[in-house]
């Protein structure tokens, strides 16, 4: 009898325990909660700034705040935003080709799509002019302008925004034409998933790859991530009768279904995409950008809400446990080009608050 008593009392306990648990994580989807959530990580982050405010760490940053801006409508947030402007005279970075100079412009572009400002729009579309008459000199890794897989979020999104913004598909088709260009060097059809380099492909006359510790190919997670964010923010602003919106779409796609295979148990992914063994915790500004794109996707009737939606769910409890005490996202990994093992919970940069925020402005809009 003593058996059966402790035996009950013990199932008791457990599912009391799964109870609590799934009380705990269904507050994490209020509304209320999220726009709390993201505005003390936003806090945090405006308290402690980092790097030059035109560099691309904060253009990914603050495409995160204007998402945050648009998801609580907080005149703070914008007085930020505007601050910033300012204080980069609305240019772009100093390099004329380099697509991390150009990503915060697609900040720029939406804060005038609000206030008609002129001035935030008109250094940028400078840059353009002048970028697309200015010949790109290559190189052994720089084959073509977006050599980097990272770019795709940096450069593309802001070209297209501003070719709709001014109704000039010039833009679009420069996009059009240097996204292939990266596609057809990086893209990895096997796994679906981008190489951050020439130096990480297989295959690749000259160049000998760097593997994983288990003899897999290296897919960073970042990097794929900042992939993933560039597709929807590219696809959300192409007309619906764009001529090649659809090979943005069916790219999102085979990307979100090798993704969504390589989430871990506690809903994120590991700093390298194919050798989660080797690398600690969950990595907050890949595993955000996920999140973000997995759910827009949702939102937006491109991916499946019955396949998709348990890992989007799962990805933002798991991203409210990198929440620190005072507030930061921590588990990020610091600035790189690949996996590395050099973080831990309270590493922190200002592109993995703006992936979390991206990621509450889509998982506040999916349908409870």
């Amino acid at each position: 009898m003593n058996k059966i008593i402790i035996a009950l009392l013990c199932s008791f306990l457990i599912g009391g325990t799964g109870f609590a648990q799934k009380a705990d994580n269904a507050k994490l989807f209020k509304d209320s909660y999220i726009k709390k959530t993201m505005t003390r990580a936003l806090d945090w982050q405006l308290k402690n700034p980092k790097h030059k405010l035109y560099d691309w760490t904060n253009g990914a940053y603050y495409a995160g705040v204007f998402a945050a801006y648009e998801t609580t409508g907080s005149k703070k947030i914008w007085k930020a935003m505007y601050e910033m402007g300012e204080a980069n005279e609305w240019k772009p970075g100093p390099r004329l080709q380099h697509a991390d100079d150009h990503v915060i412009c697609q900040t720029y572009i939406d804060m005038y799509r609000v206030s008609g400002e002129k001035k935030m729009i008109e250094p940028f579309t400078a840059t353009m002019e002048e970028f697309m008459t200015t010949p790109y000199e290559t190189g052994r890794i720089n084959k073509i302008t977006w050599w980097w897989c990272d770019a795709l979020f940096m450069g593309p999104a802001a070209f297209v925004k501003l070719g709709v913004t001014l109704d000039d598909d010039r833009y679009l088709k420069l996009n059009d034409k240097l996204w292939k260009e990266t596609y057809d060097l990086l893209y990895d059809k096997e796994y679906s998933l981008y190489a951050r380099d020439i130096n990480y492909k297989w295959n690749e006359p000259g160049i000998d790859p760097i593997k994983e510790a288990n003899g897999k190919k290296i897919f960073w997670s970042r990097g794929n991530g900042w992939v993933m964010g560039g597709l929807v923010r590219t696809i959300a602003e192409l007309p619906e009768d764009y001529p090649t919106r659809n090979f943005y779409i069916d790219n999102f796609k085979e990307m979100a279904a090798a993704i969504v295979s390589l989430q871990q148990e506690d809903g994120l992914w590991r700093a390298s995409l194919l050798d989660p063994e080797s690398y600690p915790g969950g990595e907050a500004s890949g595993s955000g950008f996920y999140c973000y794109a997995l759910a827009w996707g949702i939102n937006n009737g491109i991916l499946d809400k019955e396949t998709y939606l348990p890992a989007v769910e799962k990805a933002w409890v798991g991203l409210n446990g990198l929440i620190q005490p005072d507030g930061h996202v921590g588990w990020c990994q610091p600035i790189g080009a690949d996996p590395k093992k050099n973080f831990e919970a309270n590493s922190w940069e200002v592109y993995g608050t703006g992936a979390f925020l991206l990621a509450g402005s889509e998982v506040i809009k999916l349908k409870k």
